[in-house]
């Protein structure tokens, strides 16, 4: 195989195990896909670099199979917390250097940064808040960070419309920098002081979450 840092072992190929898999391989990253159930392994056989049928919770297998070679692993097994936490712990012990694991529950996730994964994700929890941003509100799109802060793509709001950002002023009166502006029919451009808004344009803002969502208020 090539560069241990373009390789990623994926341990449990369900939906979302699957989907962050066959991604990778499109990006062009070797990817070994582990998984006991034989139905699933044969599926993905001709998709992924390597599809292994294996108890990922047995140590012996999981150095045979190379898997302490691996610097990136992701443990995609959500429904059977006992078998994530034991596969996340087993990476553990075997001294992966980054470990992503799927949660799904806060204290699943919370079990799970305990016992050594340095990345949860709770990707049922983080699409439901991301979705409930876009309906309720005006924003085109949404991605929340840790630590209260988030960025967004939105309608230019219409005190802003027609003047230089510097002008405008929106940093200093809602606490937002705006990064980019799409223009109708155009890409997407970086924002300075002196980018002129115009009515219809499509501004990427970040900032703290309640002040991004207070901009959105004037879209």
């Amino acid at each position: 195989m090539s560069d241990k840092a373009s390789r990623v072992v994926v341990l449990g190929l369900g939906r979302f195990g699957s989907s962050l898999a066959l991604e990778l391989v499109a990006k062009g990253v070797e990817v070994m896909g582990v998984d006991s159930d034989p139905k699933i392994i044969q599926r993905y056989a001709d998709d992924l670099t390597h599809a292994v049928i294996a108890d990922s919770t047995d140590a012996e297998v999981m150095r045979q199979l190379g898997v302490d070679e691996f610097e990136r692993a992701v443990v995609g097994i959500g429904t059977n917390l006992e078998m994530s936490i034991l596969t996340t712990a087993l990476l553990v012990d075997l001294g992966v250097p980054t470990i992503w694991a799927k949660a799904i529950s806060r204290e699943h996730g919370r079990i799970l940064e305990r016992i050594g994964a340095h990345h949860v994700v709770l990707p049922e929890h983080e699409m439901g808040e991301r979705v409930a941003h876009l309906v309720t509100g005006r924003l085109l799109d949404y991605i929340e960070f840790e630590d209260d802060y988030a960025i967004a793509k939105t309608r230019a709001p219409e005190e802003a419309v027609g003047q230089p950002l510097g002008s405008s002023k929106l940093r200093s009166k809602y606490g937002v920098t705006v990064v980019g502006v799409k223009r109708v029919g155009d890409g997407f451009t970086y924002a300075t002081a002196e980018t002129v808004v115009n009515r219809g344009d499509v501004l990427i803002v970040a900032g703290r979450t309640a002040d991004v969502e207070r901009l959105d208020d004037l879209a």
